[in-house]
């Protein structure tokens, strides 16, 4: 099966997962800004124009390109009810030939973390990611001591691997993460 690179758009009971539109720039900033507190502990440094236009306009750029290139899939999670921001999920470093596999990142506002909206989001694209894209791994990466992430990412049918050491820098520090993979056909059991 060849994978499909055409614009996604994934659907789930209570969600669309579509690419980010230049439109969503006050919406996005205004989820960012509001739940900064609750983000930046897990997430890399914020640049000092984290939250401009110009920086969010290089995202959709981005977003869109890389999704062309068949090399990153970068989608918004909007509520269906209402068209709500709610967060993001990626699948980046989209690796062909014998790897087949890419790393999946996601974060999601306070006012909707622990109702479900990511676990959702997780399980919608990870059947995206083996069935469209014909991927055969996907990993995932946080820190030790997130638990909350670490019991989403084994919910949602992650396996443990191990510990990278130094893998990402989180507030101006390299810090070590654990590591999960799904597979397209895990025989190994559960988490």
């Amino acid at each position: 099966m060849l994978p499909s690179f055409r614009k996604p758009k994934i659907e789930t009971d209570r969600m669309v997962l579509r690419l980010p539109q230049h439109g969503d720039y006050r919406a996005w900033v205004s989820l960012r800004e509001g739940s900064a507190p609750f983000l930046q502990p897990w997430e890399p440094e914020w640049a000092p124009d984290h939250l401009s236009r110009k920086s969010f306009t290089n995202r959709v750029y981005w977003a869109q390109r890389s999704q062309s290139q068949g090399s990153a899939l970068a989608l918004f999670l909007a509520r269906k009810d209402d068209g709500m921001l709610m967060g993001a999920i990626t699948l980046d470093n989209i690796r062909r030939g014998p790897a087949q596999s890419a790393t999946m990142g996601y974060w999601i506002g306070q006012a909707h973390a622990r109702q479900g909206y990511m676990h959702e989001a997780i399980t919608a694209l990870s059947y995206h990611a083996f069935r469209r894209l014909d991927l055969s791994r996907l990993e995932a990466a946080c820190l030790e001591e997130n638990g909350a992430s670490r019991g989403l990412l084994e919910k949602s049918g992650f396996k443990y691997e191990g510990v990278a050491q130094s893998y990402l820098q989180i507030a101006g520090r390299w810090r070590n993460h654990v590591l999960y993979a799904m597979l397209r056909s895990d025989r190994r059991g559960r988490a």
